[in-house]
């Protein structure tokens, strides 16, 4: 899982400031259209060859595309734009070999759609909280931080112990961590700690993709039925 806050200091010299109406509204259009082409290419990547032979060199790329956003979105390129499409894109393409092993299940796209309908849910009624508390979150990061490190290190270590209640564990704990910080992102847009609409639709996004995997792998393995 990626660190959805990776982002460098912005100079607020370099293009006139926006209001925080239009940080907001600018940064929700593009996570929209971001979530938007996800989807079409994880739906697209079930039936493709690449993501399942050279799902390391896909995920290099995604890499490759998310550095770029953040270098074009810091100087505020043209470029940022389409770079961020490319980067969803990539990571959209990536998804579509987990969603055919749910797919095989006899509920498989009950759970799909629940995943998406309880990722839905979460986001917005976290948002709703951020926005109506007007709460500063930021204290979060912290330990959001340490914790999502230790759910690296524990998947890098399941990769090669393959013990399924310790997916199941980090899934859970994935699920709680990315909730943290949708909470700490949205504070960070509303209270102007991010001014840049690139690089919190990043976070944002990265925020729902991870809770959507998380989401996934826990429902696959409570309610998956292979009859």
């Amino acid at each position: 899982m990626s660190n959805p806050n990776p982002f460098p200091e912005i100079s607020p010299n370099l293009t006139p400031a926006l209001s925080s109406s239009d940080i907001v509204r600018k940064a929700y259009n593009l996570l929209t259209g971001t979530l938007a082409v996800s989807a079409i290419t994880a739906w697209a990547g079930i039936g493709m060859a690449f993501p399942y032979q050279h799902p390391i060199i896909l995920m290099l790329l995604a890499f490759a595309a998310l550095f770029a956003v953040l270098i074009t979105g810091a100087k505020r390129s043209p470029m940022a734009v389409p770079m961020i499409f490319v980067f969803t894109g990539l990571m959209g393409l990536s998804l579509g070999p987990l969603l055919a092993v749910t797919l095989r299940f006899a509920n498989g796209p009950q759970i799909v759609a629940e995943a998406l309908l309880g990722t839905g849910v979460i986001f917005a009624a976290l948002s709703i909280y951020a926005w109506r508390s007007k709460r500063d979150f930021s204290f979060l990061g912290g330990f959001l931080m340490v914790g999502l490190i230790v759910v690296i290190l524990a998947g890098i270590a399941n990769f090669f112990l393959r013990m399924p209640a310790l997916q199941l564990t980090i899934a859970a704990a994935a699920l709680l961590i990315f909730s943290g910080y949708i909470l700490v992102d949205t504070s960070r847009m509303i209270r102007g700690g991010e001014t840049n609409p690139i690089l919190i639709t990043v976070s944002l996004y990265l925020d729902i993709l991870n809770l959507f995997v998380a989401l996934l792998e826990l429902l696959t393995a409570l309610q998956g039925r292979r009859d």
